[in-house]
């Protein structure tokens, strides 16, 4: 079976979201299965189109990335 084709995308993030990331997978994975940081992101992803999709306010998620923990450098 052909494995599924992905799409890589780079983006620059801090420190303090790095060690969220981290934080987050290790949090996620358990004895049986390591989670990635890269799933994590993914799972995140997901997540946040599902709100939306579920009429979570978009408002919510762009006061989050106006707030400058989130800002693009």
């Amino acid at each position: 079976m052909p494995k599924k084709e992905r799409k890589r995308l780079q983006v620059v993030i801090s420190e303090e979201q790095d060690a969220l990331l981290t934080r987050t997978a290790y949090e996620l994975s358990s004895p049986e299965r390591l989670i990635s940081k890269s799933e994590v992101v993914r799972l995140a992803i997901e997540k946040i189109a599902k709100d939306l999709g579920e009429g979570e306010s978009i408002e919510d998620y762009r006061a989050i990335l106006e707030s400058e923990d989130i800002i693009d450098e």
